[in-house]
């Protein structure tokens, strides 16, 4: 049998993504987030999550993608990012799956959210799911920002 990644699958203005389902702590319907002034512009503020203050970025501003509506599918996926959690405003969560590691192929040179942040690109049928490094959605310096927020 073929090894396997596990994904936690979501949408960004239509297109997949993954992030290893052991990055993941849980997923959460959207709530307010309360503003934080001279946060990172993609930083949209701070939730209480059972009493701990977490920081919340919307993935597609930090990819620079166009901003898209609030609607009743918007998730916030509560991930580990370098042993600090962190929430991450997404269009929908779709899928838990799994996909053989044969099938992930190294990310494109030339993607639109930039290959820095892409471990690579699975293959299911006739999807493609983009798989997020998720340790690499920040710098070293917007990780240290972030720890002043929380």
């Amino acid at each position: 049998m073929a090894e396997e990644r596990q994904l936690v699958v979501f949408s960004l203005l239509n297109e997949d993504y993954g992030i290893d389902i052991y990055k993941v702590q849980e997923i959460i319907q959207y709530r307010d987030i309360t503003f934080v002034p001279k946060a990172p512009p993609f930083v949209k503020g701070v939730i209480n999550l059972r009493g701990k203050i977490i920081p919340v970025i919307d993935l597609k501003e930090r990819f620079n993608l166009q901003e898209k509506e609030v609607t009743p599918d918007t998730r916030i996926i509560v991930v580990e990012i370098s042993s600090q959690t962190v929430g991450l405003i997404v269009d929908s969560v779709t899928e838990v799956l799994r996909i053989p590691k044969d099938n992930i192929e190294p990310p494109p040179p030339v993607t639109t959210i930039g290959a820095d942040f892409i471990e690579g690109v699975g293959k299911l049928d006739e999807r493609l799911i983009i798989i997020l490094d998720i340790d690499k959605i920040l710098t070293k310096e917007e990780k240290g920002e972030l720890i002043t927020l929380q």
